[in-house]
C-alpha cells in the first residue's frame, strides 16, 4: 500500500518526506484555509517534495464548474490530481475530465455503490472514508472491505484510496483490507513511529554502549576515515 499525506502544509511535508515513505499527497478546501501563503505555490510545492500524484480540490457544486476549476488546477503541476466530491454533478465532471486527460480523485466516498459508480466515470482513485463512518456509528472497517472487493471486481484500474484516517489502526486495516493507497495526516503518521518496546530498546543499547568509551572513539574515527 502506497502511503500519501495529507495535508495543507509544506513544512509538515518537507518533515516528513525526508523519512521516504511518502509516495504522494491529498490537499483540500480546509487544509489549505489554514494555510499562509498562496494555494497553488502551496500545492506546487507539495507536488515537488513529495515528486508524486497531489491531489488539489474543485470547490464548484456545477459540473461545468468542477471541470473550468479541475483544468486550471491540473495546470498548476503535472503531478496534479484533480480531486472532485462526489455527486451526480462530480461524476459528469470526473467523466469529462478523464477523457481531457485528467487524473481524478473522487473524494467523500463512503459505500460500494458510489465507489462503482465512481470507477465507471473514470476515477484515477476512489477516496472512501474511514474516521467520518466511525463519527456516526458504522462500520468503517465492512464499508472499506466492500468498496475494495468491488472496484477490485470492477477492473476499471481505479485505486481505492482510504482517507479520514485517525489513527494507525486505520492505517493498518488499509493495508490488510487492500487499499491501493492510504492519505493519512502527519500527526498519525508520526504515531506510526511510536512502540514503546522500540524506544526501551534504543535505551537499552545507547546505555550499553555508554559503558565503553573507546567504542565512541574508535566508531567517530571509523566515519572520518570513510569520509576522508
Amino acid at each position: 500500500m502506497k502511503l500519501f499525506i495529507d495535508t495543507g502544509s509544506v513544512a509538515e511535508v518537507e518533515e516528513i518526506a525526508r523519512w521516504g515513505v511518502l509516495a504522494g499527497a491529498t490537499t483540500n478546501p480546509s487544509l489549505l484555509a489554514k494555510e499562509q501563503g498562496d494555494p497553488g505555490d502551496i500545492i506546487r510545492r507539495i507536488a515537488e517534495l513529495v515528486d508524486g500524484p497531489t491531489s488539489a480540490e474543485v470547490v464548484s457544486d456545477d459540473a461545468d464548474g468542477m471541470v473550468s476549476e479541475g483544468i486550471a488546477l491540473a495546470g498548476i503541476d503535472p503531478r496534479v490530481v484533480v480531486k472532485v466530491p462526489f455527486s451526480a454533478a462530480g461524476l459528469e465532471a470526473t467523466s469529462r475530465l478523464h477523457a481531457l486527460g485528467h487524473k481524478v480523485n473522487m473524494t467523500l466516498v463512503f459505500s460500494a455503490p458510489q465507489a462503482i459508480l465512481a470507477a465507471e466515470a473514470g476515477a484515477t482513485y476512489i477516496s472512501a472514508f474511514l474516521g467520518r463512518l466511525d463519527d456516526i456509528g458504522m462500520d468503517s472497517v465492512d464499508s472499506l472491505r466492500e468498496i475494495v472487493e468491488a472496484v477490485a471486481d470492477n477492473s476499471t484500474g481505479a485505486q481505492v484510496l482510504a482517507a479520514s484516517i485517525r489513527n494507525p489502526i486505520h492505517a493498518t486495516v488499509s493495508a490488510t483490507l487492500g487499499a491501493d493507497v492510504a492519505t493519512i495526516p502527519g500527526k498519525v503518521l508520526r504515531q506510526m513511529l511510536n512502540h514503546p518496546l522500540t524506544t526501551s530498546g534504543i535505551e537499552t543499547f545507547t546505555a550499553d554502549w555508554k559503558t565503553r568509551p573507546e567504542f565512541a572513539d574508535w566508531l567517530k574515527g571509523l566515519v572520518a576515515a570513510n569520509e576522508a
